[in-house]
């Protein structure tokens, strides 16, 4: 009993730093402390995801951002609406985005893909 308890308690001190750093990949905290000539100390912290977005209404698209980037010409075959004139639907991941020919988004349509 004592050789399995022992050897249970080794896995999990083994697996826990493994199942940190998988967690820590997705997201990266930077935190940075400056002291300032008059005393004031100023602490800022930064949070950086794994660099893919969840699109909203206004937002610039900008493909480098968005997962599996492809515009979508069948966009009748995804039940999306006709795009207006120099728009053009883009696929995101699983979501399917309608961008003006400046970059801004129009409509953001989850799920589709």
């Amino acid at each position: 009993m004592k050789k399995f308890l022992l050897t249970a308690i080794a896995a999990t001190v083994a697996v826990g730093p493994i199942a940190v750093t998988t967690a820590e990949a997705q997201t990266r905290q930077t935190t940075v402390v400056r002291e300032r000539p008059n005393g004031t100390v100023v602490t800022r912290t930064t949070t950086r995801t794994n660099g893919y977005r969840n699109w909203r209404t206004g937002q610039r698209f900008d493909r480098r951002y968005a997962r599996d980037y492809r515009r979508v010409n069948d966009w009748r075959g995804y039940r999306l609406a006709a795009p207006g004139r120099g728009q053009y639907w883009a696929r995101s991941g699983r979501d399917a985005v309608l961008v003006r020919p400046n970059g801004t988004i129009v409509s953001v349509r989850t799920r589709v893909f």
